[in-house]
């Protein structure tokens, strides 16, 4: 099994520094060989890996501020004994997006009797600056038979201060050259797979933007954002994914879970509901496009010190 070894100091000079380090919340690159390394402020963040040879690009890991590791490390790290009782769902790899049913083919799994998978083709902007980075990417997902059949243009907004991380990201999927369906499953999308010690099995705390508390009540439901916070080697973390006004079937449902998945998907309605009459399909014409916009939010202590409503609020008025 492939390992990925975590974003060291001493392997810096190896790789190509893009942006600006003078700035205290300053955002560089650091370009190597199927990666790109985010540091902010001087700290590492997370590394985009995209070789061909994965089934699908992703972040690895995230960072709080202070350096803490808040995403789990399987299946990229394998030998973590922290992780022993959690090295399971090998496609949850730290941070994602794809989806489980696209008209039959299975782009979220990796072990799916019909398999596609998503391919960087470009990285299209790798842009650092004194106050925000830029990284932007586009992506091909292919089916089973090798066929491409959606065009996925992302741009990632890395920003931060002393004690918070963000992630701004901008997605759209337009059909290569042909209609393509969403079919309606809990499989999917926007994701993030938490650390052992912060899922609610093991103390964690989900929030959702309605008051809900709990998978019980978290799970399916619609919401504008979720927070998810626990203790992480001694100190309260947390993790809000927030969906933005303009995404696709705002406020999103979310497949969030107590072992630490942690999804927004709009297209699970059935799924979620155990409603057979639900429909939560979407189909796509050749020519037209769907866009998703969300926030990830690191942040220190719990949702009501992080404030994390203020935050929903501050997301809105800073992405247009």
């Amino acid at each position: 099994m492939q390992v990925i070894r975590l974003w060291t100091g001493g392997i810096a000079g190896l790789f190509l520094c893009l942006g600006l380090g003078a700035s205290p919340n300053g955002v560089t690159f650091n370009k190597g060989d199927g990666r790109i390394d985010v540091v902010i402020a001087g700290k590492p963040f997370t590394t985009y890996y995209y070789s061909a040879d994965l089934p699908r690009p992703f972040f690895h890991p995230l960072r709080s501020a202070d350096g803490t590791v808040v995403t789990r490390g399987y299946p990229m790290v394998t030998d973590d004994p922290a992780e022993s009782q959690d090295r399971d769902h090998i496609h949850h790899r730290s941070c994602w997006f794809t989806f489980g049913d696209v008209d039959g083919v299975d782009y979220w799994g990796e072990e799916a009797k019909v398999q596609g998978r998503i391919v960087n083709r470009t990285i299209d902007k790798v842009q650092g600056g004194e106050k925000k980075g830029v990284l932007a990417m586009t992506m091909d997902w292919i089916d089973n038979s090798g066929r491409k059949v959606l065009v996925q243009k992302q741009e990632v907004v890395f920003h931060g201060d002393a004690t918070r991380r963000y992630m701004d990201f901008t997605i759209v999927l337009t059909p290569s050259d042909h209609a393509v369906t969403f079919r309606d499953t809990k499989e999917g999308m926007f994701a993030v797979r938490l650390a052992t010690p912060l899922k609610e099995k093991n103390g964690g705390v989900m929030t959702n933007s309605k008051g809900a508390v709990g998978m019980k009540n978290c799970w399916g439901k619609s919401a504008e954002w979720v927070d998810y916070s626990g203790q992480l080697k001694g100190s309260k973390v947390g993790v809000t994914m927030m969906d933005h006004p303009s995404s696709f079937r705002h406020p999103t449902t979310w497949h969030v879970r107590d072992y630490g998945l942690f999804a927004a998907n709009p297209f699970g309605l059935r799924d979620f509901t155990h409603d057979k009459s639900q429909d939560g399909s979407q189909k796509i014409a050749t020519g037209d496009n769907l866009t998703f916009r969300y926030r990830i939010l690191i942040h220190p202590g719990d949702l009501q010190e992080a404030k994390i409503p203020d935050e929903y609020a501050k997301y809105v008025r800073e992405v247009k």
